[in-house]
């Protein structure tokens, strides 16, 4: 039988487990020392941006590890230092701050290898297109665009350009850069050239469409 079970790691955790490390780690830091007290709950749901029942859930599990004591009057109070480590290691499986910078730093990594990839690949794509245009049905183009184009500064969502061309825009090279699968959002600028994929029927309807001829 097949395990269709999520990964634990692709989980999201409760930020009311990443507030409670939070604070053990504070505590553990200094922050805090034996006997002193916490912020009340809605002091620390502002600093944190929650609701009090997340403080109070964060609050009960560093309750439960003795880290914290809640007594009715005194409020929370530190209680012990050396089992914030104890829970800090009970629940390791929290993602850090760090972790998440290592993610976003080899997303990156890996976005600049799949950019350079595209543009190698659409720059092998427009050299055989030239070379056999004849047995290409669909060859991409360069269109440029100038300030007296009624598309300026409008989006390609906004001029329907593909309803009005048929044609699918790859990418737009604009200040000596490539920009690679413009979304719809992309605006049309002065001095862009956009490269587009078409047949030679929608060659025609966008020359109409960009410049009117």
């Amino acid at each position: 039988m097949q395990n269709n079970s999520i990964p634990n790691e692709s989980i999201p955790k409760p930020i009311y487990k990443k507030i409670a490390i939070d604070l053990a780690n504070r505590i553990l830091s200094g922050d805090y020392s034996i006997g002193d007290k916490l912020y009340g709950r809605s002091s620390l749901a502002s600093e944190y941006n929650v609701s009090p029942e997340t403080i109070r859930r964060s609050v009960t599990l560093l309750s439960d590890m003795d880290i914290v004591k809640v007594t009715k009057g005194s409020g929370i109070v530190i209680h012990s230092v050396d089992n914030c480590i104890k829970f800090i290691d009970n629940y390791k499986d929290i993602d850090s701050i760090s972790s998440i910078k290592k993610n976003i730093v080899d997303l990156l990594e890996k976005k600049k290898e799949l950019d350079k990839y595209i543009d190698q690949s659409i720059d092998e794509l427009i050299d055989y297109s030239s070379r056999f245009k004849n047995s290409n049905p669909f060859i991409p183009y360069e269109f440029g665009i100038h300030t007296d184009m009624s598309v300026i500064d409008k989006t390609i969502f906004d001029t329907k350009f593909w309803q009005n061309t048929g044609a699918t825009i790859i990418g737009i090279r604009r200040d000596d850069k490539l920009i690679l699968s413009p979304g719809p959002q992309t605006t049309f600028k002065d001095k862009d050239i956009f490269v587009v994929i078409c047949d030679e029927s929608s060659y025609c309807r966008i020359k109409t469409f960009l410049y009117g001829n």
